[in-house]
Order: structure tokens, then C-alpha cells, then sequence
């Protein structure tokens, strides 16, 4: 709509001097109607010529936008904004929401609204625990099919938000695609924080009764099959190179607050994913990396068209209840694993773990498909894409991949 109306105002706003129409024989007087834009009036002063309305093009450009105007060499340059920024993301809405989650008991006594924090019994206070929290963006070109992200284990939806060095993550990479995307911190972790019992996890934690933070650097990076040791990276990884960029993914770990659970996080996610299609009116498409390909093969598959699961921490046991209900609800997915796992070290735990992983979600497949399904198991090195560690969506390749994702959704979920 804006569009036409600068064109239209353009192509008529032939600038006559005063003394030029009256040497013409024109009648000639200042505008006196009016003037709206998009319901607010507005000031620009005008001339009627024969009943015909002029402005001058700068004072359009001024109040309405989307061009500037200058004189340039004998010419009237028309510089059009769109045209200066085509490759600009336009954002049609965007927001943060919790969706799911529990209120716990209050704290027995009566709350004393004249002491109220410095009364440490906290006697007849609740608190607000275990929901995810979601950050969205629905872009202006939006296609109808949303895709929500669920991050793994010691990360948030940073992961999904940016690269090491610095590049647009998956999320701004689908919403260029014209997806909405919904960024899950999911129960106990990042923005999602609030929990009524602090974690006890060994990973995070040194023991059950400890405050203290478990340092794991080392052990996530080999782990992730990023390189043998940090800071070196196996030949031919696409993870971003130097000291920067390391230091910038290990600053993207985030502990639990609360210990893990499987069903806690599910049943915060069924949430996301209907609170995601009433506001949509659209099934999503699930993005699970990692721990979170656990939880989303738990999630009710009510609202969700498909699930692309990178790496994740396993696959549902065949004939399962997980797998019965994907299904049953004739869920496609795909699975994609990434690089240094047939050829991994091979005195390396995290070698075999990864294979067995992989191993495991071929049969699925296999089983799947045989049942009726659509599933199909990406494993990057068979289609000539190499060098990916188990953050194959923030590596050096990252848009290719995602390339081959919306492909796949384009021949799947469309």
C-alpha cells in the first residue's frame, strides 16, 4: 500500500513555480483541503491548479518516507529506501511469553505485607516454577508453517540465535524463509529459571548438597566432537577458528537451576506448542537439538507437523508408546548427524556414543518407514557435507545445512 502511494504521488507532483502557472493561464491557489495519513492529518503544504492538487516532492518524502530527493548534476534524484536495503528483514511481530509450568503451595503462616521480604520464613508466599519461556518473531513474507526450537543440555535458545563468530543463527536463517520462530528456554534453564528445588544434577553440580558451579569445558568440547582437546579442531571442522570464537561458544553453556526432567519439560512444551498454534492457527514445525530430541518425542504431537531433530540424545525404543504415538499421527521427521563419528578417534567414549546414537536412529527409520511413517536419517558425510561437529546449525557451514532443512520441509510439510 505505501508503495502505490508514493508512486502515485511521484508521478504527479510536477513542481510549477507560481509565476509559471499564472503565465499559463491557470488558476492557481493555495491547497486548502485537508490532508491524512493513515488516518492522522497532516501538514504539507500544496497548490490546487485547475483543480488539480501539487506538492512538492521533498515535503512528500518528509512526512510520508520511503524515498529521499536530492539535485544532482542538472537531475532530480529519487533514491527509494526499499530499494537502498532490499536484503532488510522486515519483522511483523514479535514478543516473549512463558507458556506451562506450576504455582507451589504457600509457605505456611500468613503473608505479612509490612515485613514482607525481610521476613526469611517467607510464610504464605508461592512461587511460579517450572514453565518455558519463548521468544518469537513472525516475519512480514511469514509462510504459515512456524517452527519452534528446543535447545540440548548446558544451552539456551542462544544457540539458535547466533554463531560463535558472530553470524545470524538458524532463527534469523528461517525467518529470512519466511517462517515465524519460537526460541524455548525450557523449565529450569536461562530464562525459564524459577524452580522450587535447585538442582542436584552431577553435571552441573560437585555433589547432591553442593552450590558450587561444575566446571566443564573441556569435557563438553570433546564430548561434542569438536576436537580431541580444546582449543584444537579436528582436520577439516567447520567450527569456527580462534580464540574468540571458542571463548564466545563456551560463554553460550548454561546450567540447570533444576534438576532435569524428562516429564516436566514435556508437558511445558505441549503448552508451547498450543499456546504457538492459537496464536498462529497453524501446526509447528519442531526443531530439537540434542537432550531436547528426548523431550521432543514426548511431546503430544497434537500441534506439531513435523519434527527435524539434530543429533538428538536418542530416538524412541521401536513399538514404544513415543513411537506408537508419532505414528499414529503420521508425524514426518528427519534426523541429521553430523561428522567425526565413523571417523572418530576411536579411544574416545564420546566416539562410540555418538555412533550407537546414530546406529540406533537408522533402525528407527527403518522400522518407522516399514510401519507406514516418514522418517529419514541425514548423516551430513554421505551427502558430501563435512566437517560438523554436534553444532552443525552455528558452524561455518550452518546456511547450507539449514538449505537443506527447509528443502526437506518444502518436500515434506508443504
Amino acid at each position: 500500500m505505501k508503495k502505490t502511494f508514493i508512486t502515485g504521488f511521484v508521478s504527479g507532483a510536477v513542481v510549477f513555480g507560481m509565476a509559471g502557472a499564472l503565465a499559463a493561464n491557470m488558476v492557481t491557489s493555495p491547497n486548502s483541503f485537508p490532508i491524512r495519513l493513515n488516518g492522522e492529518e497532516v501538514n504539507i503544504e500544496g497548490y490546487n491548479v485547475d483543480d488539480y492538487t501539487y506538492f512538492k516532492l521533498r515535503d512528500i518524502a518528509d512526512v510520508v518516507g520511503g524515498f529521499d530527493v536530492d539535485f544532482q548534476d542538472d537531475t532530480i534524484v529519487l533514491t527509494s529506501d526499499e530499494e537502498a536495503d532490499t536484503d532488510a528483514l522486515q519483522v511483523a511481530d514479535q514478543g516473549i511469553f512463558s507458556s506451562g509450568g506450576t504455582v507451589t503451595e504457600p509457605v505456611e503462616g500468613e503473608f505479612d505485607p509490612t515485613t514482607n521480604w525481610l521476613d526469611m520464613t517467607r510464610a504464605g508466599n508461592t512461587a511460579h516454577v517450572d514453565h518455558a519461556n519463548v521468544l518469537y518473531q513472525i516475519p512480514q513474507n511469514e509462510t504459515g508453517l512456524p517452527m519452534v526450537f528446543l535447545h540440548g543440555y548446558g544451552q539456551s535458545r542462544m544457540g539458535w540465535m547466533t554463531t560463535p563468530d558472530g553470524r545470524d543463527g538458524w532463527s534469523t536463517s528461517f525467518l529470512r524463509k519466511g517462517h515465524g520462530v519460537f526460541l524455548v528456554d525450557q523449565p529450569r534453564r536461562g530464562e525459564a529459571g524459577s524452580t522450587a528445588s535447585m538442582t542436584t544434577d552431577n553435571i552441573d553440580t560437585w555433589s547432591e548438597d553442593s552450590k558450587e558451579y561444575m566446571p566443564g569445558d573441556q569435557a563438553w568440547y570433546t564430548h561434542f566432537r569438536i576436537g580431541r582437546t580444546a582449543p584444537e579442531r579436528y582436520e577439516g571442522s567447520q567450527f569456527p577458528e580462534g580464540e574468540e570464537a571458542q571463548d564466545q561458544f563456551f560463554r553460550q553453556m548454561t546450567p540447570n537451576t533444576g534438576s532435569f526432567d524428562q516429564a516436566v519439560d514435556a508437558a511445558a512444551m505441549d503448552e508451547v506448542m498450543q499456546d504457538v498454534y492459537d496464536m498462529t492457527g497453524e501446526k509447528s514445525i519442531y526443531v530439537t537439538h540434542s537432550q531436547g530430541g528426548r523431550v521432543g518425542w514426548d511431546v503430544d504431537p497434537t500441534n506439531v507437523a513435523a519434527i527435524v531433530a539434530i543429533e538428538p540424545g536418542g530416538t524412541p525404543e521401536i513399538d514404544s508408546e513415543q513411537y506408537q504415538r508419532l505414528l499414529g499421527a503420521n508425524i514426518p521427521i528427519v534426523i541429521y548427524f553430523g561428522d567425526y563419528i565413523d571417523n572418530g578417534p576411536s579411544d574416545i567414549q564420546s566416539t562410540e556414543f555418538w555412533r550407537t546414537v546414530r546406529d540406533t536412529a537408522v533402525e528407527f527409520a527403518e522400522s518407522y518407514n516399514a510401519d507406514g511413517g516418514n522418517c529419514t536419517v541425514i548423516n551430513l558425510p554421505d551427502i558430501g557435507i563435512t566437517g560438523n561437529s554436534h553444532f552443525m546449525f552455528q558452524e561455518l557451514n550452518s546456511e547450507e545445512i539449514a538449505a537443506h532443512v527447509e528443502n526437506w520441509i518444502q518436500e515434506n510439510v508443504m
